[in-house]
């Protein structure tokens, strides 16, 4: 009995020793495998086919845009010169009604047929200012278009090798709140209309 109790003794010791080993071996592949995971570079390749554009830069910058918006601003201008002078010549034509009506030099038929044709300018006026404004935004939706397709254009012959799989835009305000610079290509872009645009003005 002494001799079975000693045997079961020493059989649990050996299986007591081999957990005991193997339990530690597999700690010590486990901080292998960690430490080598650990250790191992984390793969960023995968970015490098994402870049993007500062585009309020580029706007302020590219000559055709430039170019476009002073264009726009000459026709508002000749457009406000041109309203303000008609505006003038009625309110010339008004006051010297008013006068004429005071002092009594006109009969009540001329003086109703005056008011009319006042009243008539006045909202030829107003439709001018109307359409004239109307004209001016359908010009800067087409010339914003026309920007921005020259744009998309290059960008299309600039990524022509497929090195960026997204070129992504960045402005103030809008959905893209944040972006490292070192994917930023907005002076290589810029560079690239600003040549590409110039040969066209020239001709």
């Amino acid at each position: 009995m002494k001799n079975l109790s000693l045997a079961l003794n020493g059989i649990l010791l050996i299986a007591v020793i081999v957990l005991y080993v193997l339990f530690f071996k597999g700690n010590k592949k486990e901080t292998a495998v960690e430490s080598t995971q650990a250790e191992m570079p984390v793969d960023n390749s995968g970015l490098s086919a994402i870049a993007f554009v500062e585009l309020d830069t580029i706007l302020s910058n590219y000559q055709m845009y430039i170019d476009l918006q002073q264009d726009l601003l000459d026709k508002q201008k000749k457009s406000e010169t041109e309203l303000n002078s008609k505006s003038q010549s009625w309110q010339k034509k008004a006051t010297e009604y008013q006068n004429n009506l005071q002092k009594g030099l006109i009969t009540r038929a001329q003086a109703a047929q005056v008011e009319a044709q006042l009243s008539q300018d006045q909202q030829a006026l107003l439709q001018l200012r109307d359409q004239m404004s109307m004209d001016l935004a359908e010009e800067k939706q087409v010339t914003d278009r026309k920007v921005m397709y020259s744009i998309l254009e290059y960008l299309e012959e600039f990524n022509s090798d497929n090195r960026y799989k997204y070129i992504l835009s960045k402005s103030f305000g809008g959905p893209v709140f944040f972006a490292d610079s070192t994917f930023e290509i907005t002076q290589q872009v810029l560079d690239g209309l600003n040549a590409k645009y110039s040969p066209k003005k020239d001709k």
